[in-house]
């Protein structure tokens, strides 16, 4: 960034709730699952969205302005990302953790001033009600919705940490936290040997049994049920850990790694993957913006850098660490036992 004085930079992130409500509105309004169908004119959009005249064209032409819409001789388009990522139809679609924001994380982060001072959560816990994960886990088709909305958000990093990680040396890996199963799923279709687990708590059990059917790896893939909190991390070659660590407290994060330690056989690896923050703490934003949402939504959950995952790591009894890039914000802390 430049030494310059640049007011604009100021008041761009000052007042940059305007432009991320301005794509949460249009998520929730469907607009680009709509468009992807075929493009449409203002006024196609307008009497299908039932925008107002008064607002229509200033909110769909903030959208081309912020890159998210195209606009060509009146007619709206989405851009190849929106199309890809924002259509409901498609498998790639990441609107779920979109959705959530605009519903639950947008008024919680109007705590944050009150969260930075008491260092306690801001989401429904404050106002008295049960834990919101508690509640969803209770709820199969929420809980199907949100853990589909996970892999949405995972899955290029999944993709990349099956094609990136060295799997020939290894038979076997277990998805500790694994949801609805796409990283095990990813790793299980990019190398054919392997044979994979999913260990995560018995309501997830359908809805992993299903995506893994759905990918053809039933014979391959299987779901083991428990808490990591009160049970042992089955054993396999490589333990994998992607966006569990940084929901937990120090000492829980350091249980969690001793535990893949002794569920892993000598030479075995773990993975941890989320938006590692660099050792400078500089600049992945996405990575520190995470650590204070972990404040927000957990009792004691924070994001951290490579060094510090290595350290714990090397606490823990593994003999080599390294850290790699995967896409985006995320990175994998890989550990040799």
């Amino acid at each position: 960034m430049s030494d310059e004085p640049n007011v604009g930079h100021i008041l761009q992130v000052g007042l940059g709730f305007w432009s991320s409500k301005t794509l949460l509105s249009a998520v929730e309004l469907e607009l680009f699952t709509e468009l992807a169908k075929h493009p449409e004119t203002l006024a196609e959009l307008s009497a299908r969205l039932a925008l107002h005249p008064r607002s229509a064209r200033d909110f769909l032409d903030a959208l081309v302005s912020l890159g998210f819409l195209e606009r060509r001789d009146g007619t709206y388009y989405n851009t190849p990302s929106t199309d890809l990522f924002l259509d409901k139809r498609k498998p790639s679609y990441i609107g779920g953790m979109l959705e959530m924001a605009n519903h639950r994380l947008y008024p919680f982060w109007g705590n944050l001033t009150e969260a930075l001072r008491t260092g306690e959560p801001q989401n429904e816990v404050r106002s008295g009600e049960a834990d919101p994960f508690r509640l969803l886990y209770a709820d199969p088709e929420r809980l199907r919705n949100f853990l589909k909305a996970m892999t949405g958000v995972s899955r290029g990093a999944n993709q990349t940490i099956a094609r990136q990680f060295p799997w020939g040396q290894y038979r076997s890996a277990v998805d500790v936290g694994t949801a609805q199963g796409d990283l095990i799923t990813q790793v299980a279709l990019a190398n054919p040997h392997i044979a994979g687990i999913g260990f995560d708590l018995p309501e997830v059990a359908p809805i992993f049994e299903e995506y893994v059917a759905a990918n053809g790896l039933s014979s391959r893939v299987e779901f083991r049920s428990g808490s990591f909190f009160d049970s042992s991390i089955p054993s396999a070659d490589v333990v994998m850990m992607g966006h569990i660590l940084h929901d937990w407290d120090l000492e829980d994060k350091k249980m969690l790694i001793r535990k893949a330690y002794e569920a892993l056989p000598e030479g075995g690896s773990l993975i941890v993957y989320e938006s590692i923050i660099d050792d400078d703490r500089s600049k992945n934003s996405f990575g520190l913006l995470m650590s204070l949402n972990m404040l927000i939504e957990t009792p004691g959950g924070f994001d951290y850098t490579g060094a510090d995952c290595i350290g714990w790591m090397k606490e823990a009894g593994f003999r080599e660490t390294r850290v790699e890039h995967l896409v985006g914000p995320d990175s994998m802390v890989v550990a040799i036992k």
